[in-house]
């Protein structure tokens, strides 16, 4: 692949001058793009009427309904990007993890990863484990035509917490002990993670996906000393493993202020901002030569319109000055979100920034 995300020797993909990747190449554009975290999901009617009755991760495996989810939001809204429908425990499900995603709980791991024999568990992820995300993706470049569509996966900390965790946690007592207590065992667990990953962003980019990002959820959780020597080796692997083919990658955390320019330097050409610290200020902790994305606080959607547009334009103005702005919430769309206010949440953004 060429740096321009086109093959080599090739003409330009159909996405190549969409508003979204050119913002992510830092280049000028018709307007600051919008796409929303979670914007194919629960808060669209649609969404759910389509998922009654499936369970998550089955409904991530049936590529005709993981297309028509993903488009949901590209019809409805007018989004400058697609997201691809699927959850960031598919790949540990892939290779024989023992999980399972329970309603008003999250990801649950029947037998937690706790030790060195545990590690046996993770074996090397294929494209034939996922190739309904292939047959999936080739579907939605099929429909999407100019409008790129984003890969994803879990970073390796973020999936590594569930596995030692077993599930959900706001402490993560068992992972953060791993990680002090056996940083050998922990260095390990991190870098087979490392491999899953970007095996799973491959088959999404080789299947059409014009940009990936890598969720860390969790990472704000982590002093930046801890982040530096424990997480970064592991985020760095990923994002060289995928460098080659020249796809925007996008790098986003919750509560990472601290560890933004620690973010840029794992290797992302997109910073992803949560809403506690201004664009203008993570640039400065980012430093050049990075896009940013985001970052209006997703429960300023449930105020007035015109307060919404007011957060909107404070976004907008604090990224005046960067070379590449995405536009995006600070974290996925709540699920009680008026879909509405998503649809002229965009045509603000849109008709605002209009070059």
């Amino acid at each position: 692949m060429s740096a321009n995300g086109s093959p080599a020797g090739q003409q330009p993909t159909a996405t190549y001058d969409s508003a979204f990747l050119r913002a992510c190449r830092r280049e000028p554009v018709p307007h600051t793009p919008v796409w929303f975290m979670r914007q194919a999901g629960r808060s669209l009617p649609e969404y759910r009427k389509v998922r009654e009755g499936i369970p998550m991760l089955e409904s991530c495996m049936r590529p005709e309904l993981v297309t028509e989810i993903t488009l949901q939001p590209v019809r409805r809204h007018g989004v400058d990007a697609a997201i691809f429908f699927s959850d960031i425990v598919v790949p540990l499900k892939a290779i024989g993890i023992d999980l399972d995603i329970k309603p008003g709980v999250g990801p649950v791991v029947e037998r937690p990863i706790r030790t060195r024999e545990d590690l046996a568990a993770l074996r090397d992820l294929t494209p034939e484990d996922v190739s309904y995300v292939t047959e999936a993706i080739g579907l939605l470049t099929r429909e999407l035509g100019s409008t790129p569509l984003i890969g994803f996966a879990g970073a390796p900390f973020t999936l590594a917490s569930y596995l030692v965790e077993g599930g959900p946690s706001r402490t993560y007592e068992n992972a953060k002990a791993m990680m002090y207590g056996d940083p050998e065992l922990w260095a390990d667990l991190l870098d087979r993670l490392a491999d899953i990953t970007a095996a799973f962003l491959k088959v999404q980019i080789e299947a059409g996906a014009s940009a990936v990002q890598l969720f860390d959820s969790w990472a704000g959780a982590l002093a930046p000393a801890d982040y530096r020597r424990s997480v970064l080796p592991a985020s760095s692997k990923v994002f060289r493993a995928v460098e080659s083919y020249g796809v925007p990658r996008i790098h986003f955390g919750v509560g990472t202020g601290e560890l933004l320019g620690l973010m840029g330097e794992a290797g992302a050409d997109v910073v992803g901002v949560d809403w506690r610290v201004s664009l203008d200020e993570a640039a400065r902790r980012v430093g050049p030569g990075k896009a940013l994305q985001g970052n209006i606080d997703p429960t300023v959607l449930f105020a007035s319109t015109e307060a919404v547009e007011t957060k909107a334009r404070e976004v907008l103005d604090s990224a005046a000055h960067l070379d590449g702005h995405v536009f995006n919430l600070g974290h996925g769309v709540m699920p009680s979100t008026d879909p509405d206010a998503l649809t002229r949440l965009v045509d603000y953004v849109h008709t605002r920034s209009a070059r």
